[in-house]
Parts: C-alpha cells; sequence; structure tokens
C-alpha cells in the first residue's frame, strides 16, 4: 500500500463513509425525481382530452405543468445545497490529509504502520533522517528485519497482544542503523481497528533514545566512580565487599583482604605543585595501579598459571576513595603472606619515579591490610580495620606496610571509655567553664568573654580537641553546651554586678552544628536569660563560617530566628570556610571573627596580612563589628590597631583561665575605676 492509501485510512473513515452515502443517496434521489418528473410532462403532453372538457383547476395542464416546473427548481436548489455541503465536507477532508501530511513528514518521532503479517505499509521520512533508511529499503523486507535478533521475539509478542486485546504497551529494543551501529528506539503501538472491528494494522511511532540512554549510564556510572580517576567510589567498593562477606560466609575455603593505600606526604605535592599537579600525579597513581595488577601480578581469580600464585584483581577492585587514598579488594587470599606481598609489590611500583609537570617525582604509600580472617558483619568494619592499618603504618615511619592486629581495637576502645567517661562527668557535673578574654584594643580594656569547657578527669586535663569530637558524634555536645550556657551567663551575670560599666560586659558562647540544626535552639536560648537574669545584647553566640554556609537559606531562617531573641550573632573562624559573600550582607550578623590562622602570620605572611585587611575592610562596610582571634604578640596588636580591628583575643592578654583567674584580670582592667567611684561615695 502507497503513502496515499495510508492517508486515506487515517483521515477519518467515519466522515468518508458519510460522504460516499451522500453522494449515492443524492444521486439516487436525482434520478427517482427526474423519472418521475419526466413521466409526469409526458402524460400530461399527450392527454389532449382534458383541454377539451369543463374539469377543475386541479386538473388543468397548465397548472400541473407549473407545479412540475416549482418541483423541479426545489430539487435543483435542494441538489445545488447538498453539493456545497459535499464539497465543505471534502475541504475538511483535504485540510486533515494536508495536517497529517506535514505532522507524519516533519515529526521527529518515526511513525510506521504494519499490517498483520509484519509488512511494513507506511513509513514517516523520520525514519531516513534517524536510521538512514528510504521507504524503499524499508519496504524491500519484513518490519523486523532491522530489529536486533535478541530484541525480535519480544517485540513480535508485544504486536500480537496488541492486536489481541488493543493496547499496545511501550517497549525498547535495538534497531539496526544504515550504518550498521545499533541504536536504542522507544517504541508504543496503538491497534486500528477495521469495518468489522478487528484490529488489523498497527501504528508504531518510534523514538531514538539512544543519547539519553548514554546519558544514564553516564549517570549511573559517575554516581559510583570517581570523577578523576574513573575508578570506582567507596559506595560500589563497599559493595564489593559486602559481596564478598556475604560469599565468605557461604563458603568456608573463600578468603578475601582488603588493603588500603594512602600516599605519603601527598599534602606536599599539592601545596608545591599546585592542585593540577596532584590531580594528574592521582591519575597516573590510578592508571599504575590498574596496569600493575593487570599485567600478570593479579586479575580476577587465583590461576595457577599466575606469577608467583599472586591473588588476582576483578575488574573494579580498585578504588579511590576520595583524596590520596586508594583500596584493593583481593579475593581467594589462602594466605595472609599472599596480601603482603602485593602490598609490596604497589609500593614497588609506586616507588618508580613519576613525570609530572615536566618534574620527577618519587612518592612512598603507606598501606594497610585487613582480612577476612577477622569475622566481620559489615563491609565498613573490614575498611575500617584496613584504615586503623594504614594509620599505624604512617606512625611507624611511612612508606611501609601493616597488617591489621585485633589489638589495633584498643583505639576504639580508648574512645568507647572517653565517651563513658564523658558521658558520667556530664551527669556528675565535673566539666566547667574556663573564659577568655576579649580586648578592645582602642582602651585595652576587657569587654566581654568567650566561655570554652574543659574537663578536669582524674588522669588529668583532657583537652578539648579530644572530648568535643566525641560529643559531637554521640549528642552529648547539646546537654555539654546547655550546661555550658547557664554557667556561664551566671557567672556574667555576677561580674557584670561586682564591674558595672557601659557597655556591660558580654559573654560569648559557640553553638555547634547539632545545636544549629534544632529549630528550638531559640526558644531554650529565651528560658536560659530568663532563668540567669542576663540581658540578651550581653550574650554573644558565635556560629562557625562553615555551618553558617553549609546550607545557607536554613542558616538565615535560624539566624533570623536567634535575631529576634535579641543575642549578638557572630560568625567564629571567618576566612576559613566557604562563605558566599553575596549571602553574607543578608545574614543578621553582627560580627565577624578572623580566625587565628591568618592573625598568628599576619606579620611574617603578606598573603594573610591581606586576607585580614581585607576581612576587616568587608566587616566595616558591612557595619559589623571586628574580634582578631589568636593574638599572641604586641607587633599584631599594633598592626590589628593601624587595620582598624576593634577587639581581639589570645595568649598575648591572657589564655582560656577558671573564672577565679578571670575575676583577677577584671580586677586590674577595672579596680582604678571602682576605687575612684568608691572615694566619690
Amino acid at each position: 500500500m502507497s503513502s496515499e492509501s495510508f492517508k486515506n485510512g487515517r483521515r477519518g473513515p467515519a466522515l468518508k463513509r458519510q460522504i460516499e452515502g451522500r453522494e449515492w443517496w443524492l444521486w439516487a434521489f436525482a434520478v427517482l425525481v427526474t423519472l418521475v418528473l419526466t413521466a409526469g410532462i409526458v402524460l400530461l403532453t399527450f392527454s389532449g382530452d382534458y383541454a377539451q372538457t369543463n374539469i377543475p383547476v386541479l386538473y388543468d395542464l397548465r397548472e400541473w405543468v407549473r407545479g412540475l416546473a416549482a418541483l423541479v427548481l426545489i430539487f435543483d436548489i435542494y441538489t445545488v445545497y447538498q453539493h456545497f455541503q459535499l464539497q465543505q465536507l471534502r475541504r475538511q477532508l483535504a485540510e486533515r490529509d494536508e495536517l497529517f501530511q506535514l505532522i507524519t513528514e516533519n515529526a521527529a518521532d518515526m511513525i510506521a504502520v504494519v499490517d498483520s503479517e509484519g509488512k511494513r505499509l507506511y513509513n514517516s521520512p523520520a525514519y531516513q533522517k534517524v536510521l538512514g533508511y528510504t521507504a524503499e529499503d524499508l519496504n524491500s523486507g519484513s518490519s523486523i528485519d532491522q530489529i536486533h535478533p535478541s530484541d525480535r521475539e519480544r517485540i513480535m509478542q508485544a504486536a500480537a497482544k496488541a492486536r489481541t486485546t488493543g493496547q499496545g504497551q511501550r517497549l525498547e529494543y535495538r534497531m539496526r542503523h544504515k550504518d550498521g551501529s545499533w541504536r536504542i528506539l522507544e517504541s508504543t503501538a496503538s491497534p486500528i481497528q477495521n469495518v468489522s472491528g478487528n484490529f488489523e494494522k498497527l501504528v508504531i511511532v518510534n523514538r531514538d533514545i539512544t543519547e539519553r540512554k548514554r546519558a544514564e549510564e553516564d549517570l549511573a556510572h559517575n554516581t559510583f566512580h570517581d570523577k578523576l580517576t574513573d575508578l570506582p567510589n567507596r559506595a560500589l567498593f563497599l559493595d564489593r565487599v559486602q559481596r564478598s562477606l556475604v560469599r565468605s560466609r557461604r563458603h568456608s575455603d573463600f578468603k578475601f583482604a582488603v588493603l588500603f593505600v594512602d600516599i605519603d606526604e601527598f599534602k606536599v605535592i599539592n601545596d608545591s605543585l599546585g592542585h593540577s599537579a596532584g590531580d594528574e600525579l592521582l591519575i597516573q597513581i590510578a592508571l599504575r595501579l590498574n596496569l600493575g595488577f593487570r599485567e600478570g601480578d593479579t586479575v580476577s581469580r587465583t590461576d595457577q598459571n599466575a606469577e608467583n600464585g599472586d591473588p588476582r584483581l576483578g575488574d573494579g577492585d580498585i578504588a579511590r576513595l576520595g583524596g590520596d587514598e586508594f583500596t584493593i579488594l583481593l579475593e581467594d587470599v589462602f594466605q595472609l603472606s599472599d596480601a603482603v606481598r602485593v602490598a609490596q609489590r604497589i609500593q614497588e611500583r609506586l616507588a618508580i619515579p613519576f613525570s609530572i609537570a615536566g618534574q620527577e617525582i618519587v612518592i612512598g604509600a603507606s598501606i594497610g591490610v585487613a582480612s577476612s580472617n577477622v569475622s566481620y558483619d559489615r563491609a565498613e568494619d573490614l575498611l575500617r580495620d584496613a584504615e586503623i592499618a594504614m594509620y599505624r603504618a604512617k606512625r611507624e615511619g611511612k612508606a611501609r606496610y601493616e597488617v591489621f592486629d585485633p589489638e589495633m581495637h584498643s583505639g576504639a576502645v580508648r574512645r568507647l571509655k572517653l565517651e563513658t567517661d564523658l558521658r558520667r562527668a556530664l551527669e556528675n557535673g565535673e566539666l566547667i567553664a574556663y573564659y577568655q578574654p576579649i580586648v578592645s584594643l582602642e582602651s585595652g580594656k576587657i569587654t566581654g568573654f568567650e566561655a570554652l569547657s574543659r574537663w578536669p578527669h582524674p588522669s588529668g586535663m583532657i583537652p578539648p580537641d579530644q572530648f568535643i569530637p566525641v560529643a559531637d558524634e554521640t549528642g552529648l555536645i547539646l546537654p555539654l553546651n546547655r550546661m555550658l550556657f547557664l554557667d556561664a551567663c551566671r557567672q556574667l551575670r555576677t561580674w557584670q554586678n561586682e564591674f558595672p560599666c557601659n557597655p556591660p560586659l558580654t559573654m560569648s558562647v559557640n553553638v555547634t552544628s547539632r545545636q544549629f540544626s534544632r529549630s528550638e535552639l531559640p526558644q531554650e536560648i529565651l528560658e536560659i536569660l530568663k532563668e540567669t537574669g542576663v540581658a540578651a545584647s550581653a550574650l554573644n553566640l558565635e556560629i562557625v563560617e562553615t555551618i553558617a554556609m553549609s546550607d545557607p537559606d536554613r542558616a538565615l531562617s535560624m539566624l533570623s530566628a536567634l535575631k529576634q531573641t535579641g543575642v549578638k550573632l557572630s560568625i567564629d573562624d571567618f576566612g576559613t570556610g566557604y562563605s558566599s559573600l553575596s549571602r553574607l550582607p543578608r545574614f543578621p550578623i553582627d560580627a565577624l571573627k578572623i580566625d587565628r590562622a591568618f592573625v598568628r602570620e599576619m606579620n611574617a605572611d603578606r598573603e594573610s596580612h591581606e586576607i585580614v585587611r581585607l576581612i576587616i575592610m568587608l566587616a566595616h562596610n558591612l557595619g559589623l563589628k571586628i574580634v582578631a582571634e589568636g593574638t599572641e604578640t604586641g607587633n599584631q596588636v599594633a598592626e590589628l590597631k593601624q587595620l582598624g580591628c576593634e577587639m581581639a583575643q589570645g595568649y598575648l592578654f591572657s589564655s582560656p583561665v577558671p573564672p577565679e583567674s578571670a575575676r583577677e584580670l577584671l580586677l586590674k582592667d577595672y579596680q582604678p575605676a571602682l576605687a575612684a567611684r568608691a572615694a566619690k561615695r
């Protein structure tokens, strides 16, 4: 059937039958009326006797002729009207034909019509644009000739089902391009009924989704692979290790090991040669690891012919976890010495100089080895132990390997003990607040303090960098900081009464990420202020820059809620995070605290000095106060004053001290004023 035949079948069967029926009826009626009128005229014409007799008007010949003539006129008018109606219907069909032709010939989708035997009856021009086939190419064979052999049976079953049920389904299958390549099509079939109501044809609409499927595959690949090296990432590697764990539980003779590889002093390379050189080095390391294992030392499974009988790796068993950390899964490790031998060979291969940015670079690698000989339930635990062994290798001198020993769990046990002791200390109120003064650079006097938690343990004072991370990870930071808030506000109230000044002394307290994420925080602050009697304006909440900027919209909402309580707000450690300067003016903050790393180096490092200057200038332009942390020398103070910094804190003035020592600092500053005031009284 030609393209024109297909269009005739799609232009509206009901309308077509209507036109044909009206045409046949019109012609039959015309013939019948013509015969009747002709017979009437003939009879009247040859019946002359009626003209000679005296009969009623009803039988007068002239009246009959006039009546017949009127009927002829009416019939002619009706015929013209019907002809006009038919012409209008034909114009509608022509417009539909033109519209259908425009759609099918310009549609990006490929449209085909096949009969019950699978023969193509129509193919839209899109087939030639997308697949390169002309209508003659497609009509020369069956409709399934170009379909991938593996997909043909499924397509034929779907077509038969559509003809039987009258419902098509969406399918994806492969079709050969004229150049021989395979394209992926998305197809929908719609059955067409004949006059008898049987489904005899299928209209198939095909869409080329090859590029979309490639994009989906790339997305899926990128989800589980490292962007820089194209190695599997942590998620995929852990999945592989978990599968090996399941297999080892099912088959007691199956053993495997995980190697955790960390490049020694990689940060030095990044800092000295730049991040692009560091990235190039990581790429070359990944290639060397892959090629080294594929060359015969370690590939998919243990092979009796493999060099030295080493265990072998499968595709994807080398991963990059991030930074300069790589992991390797070794399967069929019958003896731990097999994994050790692989670790030694990795170090040998990585010790060969790399050529980066025109320079030869020699690196070392610390490797941790963990074996499935230890009972594990989770892949994360095995990877953790391999990492623990790697850190042991680094502590022992780097460029070496260490095999995980259960004794290495002692570190984890110590952490657990620290957590237990911390819980008990919180219950017993053993943690205390220390205070570090914040000094006005203009007057040289203390304007307030920053409150910091300290833990006097029976074994000695535990540094905050040891217990604060544990508290934050376990959620103990919430009761710990609430206790700190209460102690600090009570102490502030005492000092304000003892050392009245204008403006009053202030107290700064850090807000942790866990606290900042709690919607109840503003209400908790109000309750503490009410309980201690401290004015909200005297309490300054410090939020680390990275916390504030990690989710700016959420941060803005929380900062606004806190601001409504009347407290002051500061961004702590400013300059070390990833601030968006466009968002900073929106935040209802009062001050910026320059990170101690910049202040410490500002006299010796020009870049640090410039960063400090720019932060101070930015704060003043935004109407904010500045506090410089980590001030340790008089030169730093002099430079900060010259740059317009208002306040500073650091060891130059005082380290964090207990309340009694902090009071002595206040006495030195305010005793002369207090004595003068007492003398006036």
